[in-house]
């Protein structure tokens, strides 16, 4: 049950987000914690570290946002800015922008993998 009038978030996005969008949303609601480039504030840690974006799916950074880490004080998708929760699309945005800070890392394709040498004697 939720308080007041407020819709549960979808669990997968309807649409697909906009990281320019995402950008603008984290500085409203997000960025008093995490600093306005997400790298960490006076009450929160980074978001936008590479390590930590590498090893999540963006449903992963869904949850989060929507859910909010409870056990750290962080506020679900209702919490931050009083008497305005995040929309669906809002979120969707907000994970496009934290996904775009994401590194690239090259992935080796099957074909360099199966071409490399083995070890042993040929």
């Amino acid at each position: 049950d939720v308080p007041g009038d407020t819709t549960l978030p979808a669990y997968a996005p309807q649409s697909p987000g906009d990281p320019q969008k995402g950008a603008e949303v984290f500085r409203s609601y997000c960025a008093s914690c995490h600093g306005s480039d997400g790298r960490g504030g006076s009450k929160a840690s980074s978001v936008v570290d590479g390590s930590y974006l590498t090893l999540v799916s963006d449903q992963y950074l869904r949850t989060i946002v929507t859910t909010g880490r409870p056990e750290l004080g962080a506020p679900d998708w209702r919490g931050d800015v009083e008497g305005r929760s995040l929309s669906n699309q809002e979120i969707s945005d907000v994970v496009a922008w934290l996904s775009s800070q994401r590194p690239q890392v090259p992935r080796p394709s099957a074909i360099s993998f199966l071409e490399q040498p083995r070890g042993g004697t040929q």
